[in-house]
């Protein structure tokens, strides 16, 4: 098998289950080193334990996203530890609560924006001198344009998204003359945990598991 990500360093998000676990295991198969972030420490090991199982290498990083202060030092300390940062695949979300927009928990409505959209800002400004330095930096976004599309009782899901995207946009014009590619990936509707919380009567073996997207999401950085 080749490997044509050997000797790089990826970066995934809500990497602990779902599609950030299915794309770390892709990452690693290409040959990547994979840093695996997301809360849940159990899950993480047991997506370092598939890592190992297909010949790969990852280092396990259990932060909370919804504090985005705890990444500020994030890049450098990648930087020390492996001098390098080629891809970052910024995959974790929360839905939070499926509600009315005037009945929204302000707790959890501050989660959904600090996960899915303040902490990507914080990443994006910790990381970006190694993949600025990278032969051919790769930042991808996970969006979800289906949640976009307005709909009752959204209002908090989508709108983090929705800001995402006008996010990961105008970051994509600010660094055109770099070397640093920065694109957006809709994975489409998977099998997750979260499809599970937005959707809880739909039937079991509905969708497609995450792996398949994850296929997609690494071909498209080895197009960049």
């Amino acid at each position: 098998m080749t490997q044509p990500l050997l000797g790089q360093v990826a970066l995934v998000t809500g990497a602990s289950r779902g599609l950030g676990a299915a794309t770390a295991i892709a990452l690693a198969e290409a040959g990547a080193h994979v840093v695996l972030l997301a809360k849940t420490v159990g899950g993480l090991e047991e997506t370092d334990d598939k890592v190992r199982a297909v010949g790969g290498q990852a280092t396990l990083m259990p932060i909370d996203l919804a504090e985005p202060e705890k990444l500020v030092s994030l890049g450098p300390v990648l930087f020390e530890r492996f001098g390098r940062l080629d891809i970052w695949v910024a995959n974790a979300a929360d839905l939070g609560q499926l509600c009315a927009l005037h009945s929204a928990d302000p707790k959890v409505w501050n989660r959904v924006m600090a996960v899915n959209l303040t902490s990507n800002q914080r990443l994006a400004a910790t990381l970006y001198p190694l993949l600025r330095a990278a032969p051919s930096g790769r930042a991808i976004f996970v969006t979800d344009r289906t949640a976009i599309a307005a709909k009752a009782y959204w209002a908090s899901y989508a709108a983090s998204k929705v800001a995402l995207e006008q996010m990961a946009e105008s970051w994509a014009i600010e660094v055109a003359v770099t070397p640093l590619k920065v694109r957006l990936f809709d994975p489409g509707p998977m099998a997750t945990r979260l499809r599970i919380k937005a959707f809880p009567g739909e039937k079991a073996g509905t969708q497609p598991a995450p792996e398949a997207a994850a296929k997609r999401l690494v071909d498209l950085i080895l197009e960049n």
